[in-house]
This record gives C-alpha cells, sequence and structure tokens, in this order.
C-alpha cells in the first residue's frame, strides 16, 4: 500500500510563511467582500471590465447558495435578471441552467409588466455560480473573514474624505489554489494573526451578515444566516466610527423548510408551470429543464388557527416585539396576522429541487419558537401532518443609508469603497445581484483610472434602483416593483438587450465580444423586420380579404401598413408571415418580440420625448460644494437642509427627493442657469 510522504513539519510551515506573505504583497485593483448574489456579480463584472479582482468569502461552498426563496425573478425583479443578463451578468444563465419551473408573472397585463420568473434547484444554481466564478480570467477566490477595511486619513486639502487602501483579513484564510489545505493549517496554528492586502477599490456586499443576529423565539445568536457566522465587529466599527457614516438596522426572516412526503398536495391548489419555459439569458433559446421535466407548485392558505397561534405566541417571540423595521412586502406571518386580522393569506408550497425532499412554504416566514411553528404549520389542512426539517429564523442586521452612496454606488466621503446589495438597505437576490453588477463595473473602471458610469432610470430598471436608493433612501427594505419606473412602456423585459448590451460594451466594457456580436444582430434583425412590416401595405378592405379572420376596424380607411394590423390583439406575426411569407418568413424566431414592439411603439414615441425632456433635465450638474444655505433663492429651510445632507449630483435626482417641491425645483433650475451665464460671461471677458 502506498503512502503519501508528509513533510517535515518546520518544511511546511516555512511554505506557509512564504506563501502568507506573497499574499500580502499582492495589489489588487478590485476587493469584493462577501460571496453572495451582490459579490457573485461584483466579482465576475470587475473581472470582465479587466481588474484584477479578488473575492472574499467566509466559505467558499456557499457562494451561490439560496439563502432564502429558492427562485428567480418576478415582477419587477424579472426586469432586473434580465437587465443583468444584458450586461453580461452571472444569474439569469444560471437560473436557466437551474430552473425547474418557469413561469410569467402578470400575463394578464400587457407584456411590459410582465414577471419572468423561476423556482430553482438550490444544488444546480450554487454548482453553475461557483463553476461560472473559478473559470473567470482575473479572478481569484480566498476564503476568510475581513477583520477591517484598510483606509488613509482624510487629506487636508480634501477634508472628510479617506481613501480606500484595502482590507486586513482575520481568522482563517484558504484560497481556490492547491494550497488550500496549507494555509486552512498555517492560520489554526497561528494565534490570532491578521493578514493586510492591498486594493484600488473595494466592494462590500455583506447581506445579512453585518453585525447579524439569528433570532427564534426568545433565543438569539450571532450569525447572517442559519450555519454561518456574521461579519466581524471591525467591519461594522470602521464604517461607523472611521468613516463616520450613517447606519440603521432592518430585519428579515426565513420560513421553515418542510418534509415533502408530509405535505397533503391534494387539499392544495396545483399551479403547474408554463408549457413553453421562457429563458432568463438572450443568450439561451431554451432552458436546461425540458418543458416536460418541469415540477408544479401548490397554492393553498392560512386559516383563523393560524391566527391564533400567532397571536397566543407574542410573548415568546422577541424578534416581532421589536421595533427594527422588516420587508413590507414579504413580512413574516406573524406581522401579516398583526397588520391584517382574519384575512387569509397565501401560502405557496414550492419545490426546492428536482430531487430535493423539502418543500418551501413562501409566505409562511416566521420567529415563534420552533413547536410552535410546526403547531402552526398543522392548523393548514394541507399540512396537517408536516414535519419539519429546519425551522424559520429571522435575521437583524446593520445597513448603510444609501443617501450617502452617489449614483456610482460609490461612498461619497471615502474614494474607492463600493457597497452593493442588502448593505445598501434592499431586499431579494435580483436587487443585490444589479446593484453588485453596478458596483463591480465602477470600482474595476475606478481601480483602472476610467471614469464611472451611472445608468439612468430612463433607461433601466437598475437605474431605477439606483437612484432611488441614492436620492431617497430606505426606512425599510426596499424590493423592486414595475410601479416604481415612469417609462414601463420603454424599459420591457424583452428589450433589455437592445437598451443595454450594445452600451455596456462600446462604453462601459463590462460586456464580451460575443455577447455583442449577437446583440448587434438581433438589433439589424429587428429593424430589418420592422421595416418590412411597414413596407407591407394593404386598403382596409384588402386587410380585411387577405385575413377574414381579424376583425379590422371600420373606423380606418386609406392604406394600413403590417406594422398596424400587428398592434391588433388577435393578429400575430406569424399570420403575417404566412400571409406574406416572400417578405416576412425570415423573421419567425423573432416573431414575439416584434409583436411587442409594434403594439408599445405609440406608446415608446410619446414617451420618448418625454426622456429627451428629462434627460436634459437629468444632465444638468449641481456643484457638489454648492452651499445651499445661503443661496440667493427662494427655497424653505426644510428644502435647503434636504439638499445639503443628499447633495444630488443633478437636477434630475433632485426632482426625484422626497420633500422637494415643484417650485424648490423652478428655483434651483433658474439659479443654476443664471451661474452658467454668468461664468460663461466672465471666461469671455
Amino acid at each position: 500500500m502506498l503512502t503519501k510522504k508528509v513533510p517535515p513539519l518546520e518544511s511546511f510551515l516555512a511554505l506557509v510563511s512564504r506563501h502568507t506573505s506573497h499574499l500580502a504583497r499582492q495589489r489588487y485593483d478590485v476587493i469584493v467582500v462577501g460571496g453572495g448574489h451582490a459579490g457573485t456579480e461584483a466579482a465576475a463584472a470587475a473581472s470582465r471590465v479587466g481588474a484584477k479582482t479578488l473575492l472574499v468569502t467566509q466559505k467558499i461552498n456557499t457562494i451561490g447558495a439560496l439563502s432564502c426563496n429558492p427562485s428567480l425573478g418576478g415582477v419587477g425583479k424579472g426586469h432586473l435578471v434580465k437587465e443583468v443578463d444584458a450586461l453580461d451578468g452571472v444569474c439569469g444563465r444560471a437560473g436557466d441552467w437551474a430552473g425547474i419551473h418557469f413561469s410569467i408573472l402578470n400575463r394578464r397585463k400587457g407584456p411590459a409588466v410582465w414577471g419572468p420568473r423561476a423556482q430553482l434547484d438550490r444544488q444546480r444554481y450554487r454548482q453553475f455560480i461557483q463553476s461560472e466564478l473559478l473559470s473567470t480570467p482575473r479572478l481569484k477566490i480566498l476564503e476568510g473573514s475581513v477583520e477591517e477595511l484598510l483606509v488613509t486619513e482624510p487629506n487636508p486639502e480634501e477634508p472628510g474624505h479617506h481613501r480606500i487602501t484595502g482590507i486586513r483579513l482575520g481568522g482563517h484564510q484558504t484560497t481556490n489554489e492547491v494550497v488550500t489545505m496549507i494555509i486552512l493549517f498555517s492560520f489554526i496554528m497561528s494565534a490570532g494573526g491578521s493578514l493586510p492586502i492591498s486594493a484600488g477599490c473595494v466592494v462590500l456586499t455583506t447581506g445579512t451578515f453585518l453585525s447579524g443576529s439569528l433570532f427564534m423565539g426568545q433565543t438569539t445568536s450571532p450569525g447572517g444566516r442559519m450555519g454561518d457566522a456574521p461579519s466581524s465587529t471591525g467591519m461594522s466599527h470602521t464604517l461607523r466610527e472611521r468613516l463616520g457614516l450613517k447606519m440603521g438596522r432592518l430585519r428579515t426572516g426565513t420560513p421553515p423548510r418542510i418534509v415533502k412526503d408530509s405535505v397533503d398536495f391534494h387539499e392544495a391548489t396545483l399551479h403547474p408551470p408554463d408549457s413553453q419555459p421562457s429563458p432568463f439569458s438572450f443568450l439561451n433559446r431554451h432552458t436546461h429543464c425540458k418543458p416536460e421535466e418541469q415540477l408544479p407548485c401548490y397554492l393553498t392558505f392560512t386559516n383563523p388557527g393560524v391566527d391564533n397561534v400567532v397571536r397566543q405566541s407574542l410573548h415568546l417571540n422577541c424578534h416581532i416585539q421589536q421595533d427594527t423595521k422588516g420587508p413590507r412586502y414579504c413580512p413574516s406571518i406573524e406581522a401579516r396576522v398583526l397588520r391584517f386580522p382574519g384575512r387569509k393569506h397565501q401560502v405557496w408550497l414550492e419545490p426546492e429541487g428536482m430531487t430535493s425532499d423539502l418543500i418551501y412554504p413562501q409566505g409562511l416566514s416566521m420567529t415563534m419558537p420552533p413547536d410552535l411553528q410546526l403547531r402552526l404549520l398543522r392548523e393548514i389542512p394541507a399540512l396537517r401532518r408536516a414535519e419539519i426539517q429546519t425551522p424559520g429564523y429571522g435575521v437583524q442586521y446593520d445597513f448603510v443609508c444609501p443617501t450617502q452612496l452617489n449614483s456610482a454606488l460609490q461612498v461619497k466621503s471615502t474614494q474607492g469603497l463600493f457597497l452593493a446589495g442588502q448593505i445598501n438597505g434592499t431586499t431579494g437576490y435580483e436587487e443585490a445581484a444589479a446593484q453588485g453588477l453596478w458596483a463591480g463595473v465602477n470600482a474595476a473602471r475606478a481601480a483602472l483610472s476610467m471614469p464611472t458610469m451611472v445608468l439612468s432610470r430612463t433607461e433601466s430598471y437598475i437605474g431605477v434602483l439606483i437612484d432611488d436608493l441614492v436620492t431617497r433612501g430606505v426606512t425599510e427594505p426596499y424590493r423592486m416593483f414595475t410601479s416604481r419606473a415612469e417609462f414601463r412602456a420603454s424599459l420591457r423585459p424583452d428589450n433589455a438587450d437592445l437598451r443595454l448590451t450594445l452600451k455596456g460594451f462600446e462604453e462601459v466594457g463590462c460586456v464580451s465580444s460575443m455577447r455583442y456580436k449577437e446583440a448587434v444582430r438581433v438589433r439589424d434583425s429587428l429593424n430589418e423586420a420592422l421595416a418590412a412590416l411597414q413596407d407591407v401595405t394593404l386598403s382596409t378592405t384588402n386587410w380585411r380579404h387577405k385575413l377574414p379572420h381579424v376583425h379590422v376596424s371600420e373606423a380606418k380607411t386609406g392604406i394600413q401598413t403590417g406594422l398596424e394590423l400587428l398592434q391588433y390583439n388577435d393578429v400575430s406575426f406569424e399570420m403575417l408571415a404566412t400571409a406574406f411569407p416572400e417578405c416576412l418568413s425570415a423573421y419567425r424566431e423573432f416573431a414575439q418580440r416584434l409583436k411587442i414592439e409594434a403594439v408599445y411603439r405609440p406608446h415608446c414615441v410619446l414617451q420618448q420625448k418625454e426622456i429627451e425632456r428629462i434627460q436634459k433635465e437629468e444632465s444638468m450638474s449641481l456643484p457638489q460644494d454648492l452651499d445651499y444655505f445661503s443661496l440667493p433663492v427662494s427655497l424653505s429651510q426644510e428644502v435647503r437642509e434636504i439638499l445639503d445632507r443628499v447633495r444630488p449630483s443633478t437636477l434630475g435626482a433632485a426632482t426625484r427627493l422626497q420633500g422637494i417641491t415643484p417650485a424648490a425645483i423652478v428655483h434651483l433650475l433658474n439659479y443654476v442657469l443664471h451661474s452658467e451665464r454668468k461664468q460663461k460671461r466672465m471666461q469671455r471677458s
């Protein structure tokens, strides 16, 4: 029997010493802290831009973990996933690979507010993300805990502004290289050592781990997720005390996981997936899961028995007694019962994976003691024999008030420090991924001495998300909805590639040439198809003969184009391609996109004029050193205080601040225009 020769301890430790010294000497362009949805997108995006990037996470094997609901997308959230994918992000392709139940929410409404969504196989999703990151050029992954941020003191010539220089690790660290076990052993043997690593920029994506606490009944323990420790107290101290950032505390929670065989699905309503799964990624025409392989979900409801258990357990539930703000749109069952007594609440029974023996009861997030959780579940007929594999629990964590960030997601007072995800007060995988991608892009650009980029709310839901955060702030965990976007007709899931992929390649630098070429092909083909539809012209009478099953409006006379006919509800592109095969058959692969484009074209024309007006307004810069308290214009003290606190970078950003009146914007606009004219006169003289 052959045995592996073990080197002497002295040689072993010498090798460890050399490797750790090498790590300490390394300088990265970007360091990303945290391996959740924000962190993975940030690390991948920074690498795509060209930055030498390091991702630091407490556990490599939890990268890509779905901490709560095993799903992706939804109303508003699906828009974000499509936009992240259009900018060459990871989560959309991972969702297509791991999806086990695909559906489009809001189908009864227009395509602009459809919500692409998928239930995911937890294991497959994590495997895809880890495989993607481990094969990403210029990206290294290090397992460890960040003890603190390394920052310089403010420059006397630039008071109040720090600069990030790197991070300091504490505890054990391992890398995704051959020396993994050596490094782990090194830090187990060493007593409390720490390791500084320098970087041009740092992206913090700490999720719920920043001073995180777990709650179950009357029990509290440190942690950001069950089984994982919180980030070090040194990180919160650096942000709060050293950098002087205003911080708050938010809470969220997760439901118990139920053993699948203990559920009586006959007592619930079957909800099958869509017969034809719709991929998230613009690069995919099909999902990995075949239509016939998809798994169903089930719907049931709470009842008075559930309400009784909640009320009887309140004195045993310290999490719900806290006044810390929780998510309004995904609250715990305790919060729902207290806010809406006597109402039936939806409970979705969702599979956790293709081979998983667990069910996720969406809508039953709870933090009461485990025995009462079981009692509550068994009040629901479909769950009367339910067995809990893992009880639900609550999480409280620190966040940074996002009005202290600029539109690049960089902390205004600390050069090189970017924040993304729940640390900015958001909730949800999709919001985190969107922020992570944009923070990673801008961190890389800043580290490589390129100007940072801004996404406008007129061109993307990501822009809406970021603008809302940095101009309005949050008082509760922020969730994306289509109602938050003023230009929904233009910002549709189907056209995210046309809106963002070309810009991502030509201006931002985060999109691969392969994806760019595909986006150009799609753009050119759609333009050709629209031109061909415009060239197909018939009189109203002839259209009735050509399409006898279509009710062509008698109110319309004269010549109508194929594009105009496609705006009718009962006219599909397939019908027109069959009627005019010589000029339209070549574009059948874009049938749905052309139908949507035709329907929304009149709305988009009107909306484009409004967008141009807003963009002109948004582009008017406001000096960052503007003294709002001494402006010789009619502004109330309250308005001056808001403007001074937030310091919006543009006039457009100022218009969306809570408490800023239209009259105040007019006064501010006139002042800026007057100042610009005065400055131009001085330059001429």
